[in-house]
């Protein structure tokens, strides 16, 4: 009898560390022939697609146009920052900034507050937002080429030129805006869509936020805002800028890099991704010391035993865009305008976010 039950002990041992042993196989396999697959190409916005996306703020002053792009790869801190605002309607001026510096925002984010229309323009248009910061992200120097295309069609088109509120000069194939007053910035009201002479195709479910947009091809100015209470923090007006022949926006006179977390750079998501693979591969070889343990315990275990199994499998992450609201979205709905083009330009040398 005790031979039997030894026996049958034995028998069952070996049944259920066979049992587990092909999963483990199949899995090694399986993630084995994945990790020798390419990481797909993600497609890249063509100049087109970029001119319709730059075009309702490209007409803005180049500080302004840096903010807006860096703070565009911090979607949900724009949400946060426009909510943040609303609710404290009675902060104006220097009590403003002093509380607005407290907040965990990047610099971009904070520095947008001193505009509070075009924050809120952000908000509204949310999927437009997520949109720039990850062209911004991707292809920056198609971004900037994109704004110096657009600026070149409206000057061709007679609706960009010097002003009481603003400056603009071409410096070789550059055109650089800048406030009239340094101290005062004035924020152009326009139809982004008509603006640029040949009609630009609107952006899917662009709302034209009251101030900042302007029916009809030409271009106005409402009130100026006064920068000189945010110029004793890091992240005031005065700190940004545009390095067009970087292509790059300045910040603290470095190229500004975001850090964001909402955002995928496609780059570094895909060395991230060949990271899996080698972790992989030591997996199969670790499944094949698994083997070989087995083919021991065939051949020369003949005692009691004790077996377990283990699961493992990769984890992936997806980033979904979102529009206001909080309504999942995706960045393929991209609508095209009925132009080409590309522009390589020089100019001023331009620090990073968080």
């Amino acid at each position: 009898m005790k031979i039997l039950q030894t026996s049958l002990a034995l028998i069952i041992s070996c049944s259920l560390l066979f049992a587990a042993a092909p999963g483990g196989i199949a899995y090694a396999n399986q993630v084995d022939q994945s990790a020798g697959q390419p990481t797909a190409p993600v497609a890249n916005q063509s100049p087109e697609e970029l001119q319709q996306l730059i075009a309702p703020i490209a007409l803005y002053p180049d500080a302004l146009v840096s903010q807006i792009l860096a703070g565009s790869t911090y979607p949900t801190e724009i949400v946060e920052a426009d909510r943040w605002i609303q609710e404290h309607p009675n902060l104006k001026e220097k009590d403003l900034a002093n509380e607005v510096d407290k907040q965990s925002w990047d610099p971009s984010v904070k520095a947008l507050t001193q505009f509070p229309s075009v924050l809120t323009n952000m908000d509204k248009n949310l999927s437009w937002t997520s949109a720039l910061g990850e062209a911004y992200v991707n292809q920056a120097q198609d971004v900037m080429d994109a704004v110096q295309v657009m600026r070149a069609r409206a000057e061709k088109a007679g609706n960009l030129k010097s002003n009481k509120q603003a400056k603009v000069e071409t410096q070789g194939q550059t055109v650089v805006i800048e406030p009239a007053d340094p101290e005062v910035v004035y924020v152009p009201a326009y139809d982004p869509w008509l603006i640029y002479g040949a009609p630009v195709v609107m952006w899917p479910g662009w709302y034209g936020y009251p101030g900042l947009y302007l029916a009809g091809p030409g271009i106005s100015f409402g009130l100026g805002f006064g920068v000189g209470f945010f110029g004793g923090f890091g992240w005031g007006w005065h700190n940004w800028g545009c390095d067009w022949h970087g292509h790059r926006v300045i910040y603290n006179h470095n190229t500004y890099i975001s850090h964001s977390t909402t955002i995928i750079n496609h780059n570094n998501f895909s060395r991230t991704t060949n990271n899996f693979h080698r972790t992989t591969n030591n997996f199969n070889h670790n499944t094949n010391n698994f083997n070989h343990n087995t083919n021991t315990f065939n051949h020369g275990q003949r005692g009691a035993q004790h077996g377990f199994a283990g699961q493992s499998g990769p984890h992936s992450g997806a980033f979904s865009g979102f529009n206001h609201g909080g309504v999942a979205n995706g960045y393929s709905a991209r609508g095209r305008s009925s132009f080409g083009g590309g522009f390589h330009g020089g100019g001023a040398h331009g620090h990073g976010g968080r």
